[in-house]
């Protein structure tokens, strides 16, 4: 008959069997990781996806200036902005009203678009005086910041 052996592990000077010290040390990481995405905060979320074409494309902009950029079929990316992209980014935002989300029209070639800015979401699929700026803008920093090197 196999012999069961206990296996210890050692954390904050306790001493825990293997079981628990594995999960202490996904906590610990899962802390880490936390704390190493804590300062980046979403400062505006853009999401287009349908159409003929199967788009699904995410921007997504932090305060920090740095974005994180995605095309289906393609590795996410991530960049920083630059200033001027910012600055220009913030001033159409301030105009930017995201009101409430717009009923699916019927038929197949649409392309949905959903904005996230400071709390508020909405999905279009026409989009608002307010959001042509600030969706322009998005969908040519994701061109510039995806395109093949």
């Amino acid at each position: 008959m196999p012999s069961a052996a206990l296996v210890l592990a050692v954390s904050s000077g306790t001493a825990l069997p293997a079981a628990a010290g594995a999960q202490v040390g996904q906590q610990a990481g899962q802390q880490v990781s936390a704390q190493s995405n804590g300062h980046k905060k979403v400062l505006v979320q853009l999401h287009e996806t349908g159409g003929f074409a199967g788009i699904d494309d995410r921007v997504t902009v932090y305060t920090n200036g740095c974005a994180r950029f995605s095309r289906r079929q393609t590795p996410a990316v991530k960049k920083c902005l630059t200033r001027g992209e910012m600055r220009e980014l913030r001033g159409r935002l301030k105009r930017l009203r995201v009101g409430c989300s717009e009923k699916r029209p019927q038929g197949a070639d649409f392309i949905k678009y959903t904005l996230t800015y400071q709390g508020h979401r909405a999905s279009r699929y026409t989009l608002p005086s307010t959001w042509g700026p600030v969706v322009r803008q998005l969908e040519k920093v994701l061109h510039k910041y995806t395109a093949p090197a």
